[in-house]
C-alpha cells in the first residue's frame, strides 16, 4: 500500500520542520498530488489521521491536498497536458508534473 508510506512520510517531514522552529503544534500540511501518481489521497488523509491520532504535535492538524493536473512539454515546442502523443508533431512528449507527491508548505504554531 503506497498511501501508508507516504502518510508516513508526511507525518516525519512535517514533525522535523515542526521541531526545527520549535512549533507548539502543527495547523496545516499542504500536499500536492500528480494526477498521474496512481495516488488515493482520501487514503492518504485517512492513513495521515490514523498515525497522528495520539500525539499532541498534530492535534487538529489540517491535511491539505491538492491534484496537480499534467503538465508536458515537446522539442518542437508544444506545451500541454497531452501525455501520449505531441498533438503538433506527434512524437512522445517529457511529462513535466503531474507524478510527484510534494509536502508544499507547513503551517505551525510557535511560541
Amino acid at each position: 500500500m503506497h498511501e501508508y508510506s507516504i502518510a508516513y512520510d508526511i507525518v516525519v517531514t512535517s514533525r522535523k520542520a515542526a521541531l526545527e522552529n520549535n512549533a507548539q503544534y502543527i495547523s496545516s500540511i499542504y500536499v500536492d498530488f500528480g494526477e498521474l501518481a496512481i495516488i488515493n489521497p482520501e487514503q492518504v488523509e485517512f492513513l495521515f489521521n490514523t498515525i497522528v491520532e495520539d500525539e499532541p504535535l498534530f492535534k487538529n492538524t489540517k491535511l491539505v491536498c491538492t491534484i496537480v493536473p499534467p503538465l508536458t512539454r515537446c522539442s518542437c515546442g508544444y506545451e500541454g497536458n497531452e501525455i501520449f502523443v505531441c498533438p503538433k508533431c506527434g512524437q512522445l512528449p517529457v511529462l513535466e508534473k503531474g507524478r510527484e507527491v510534494v509536502v508544499t508548505k507547513i503551517e505551525v504554531e510557535a511560541e
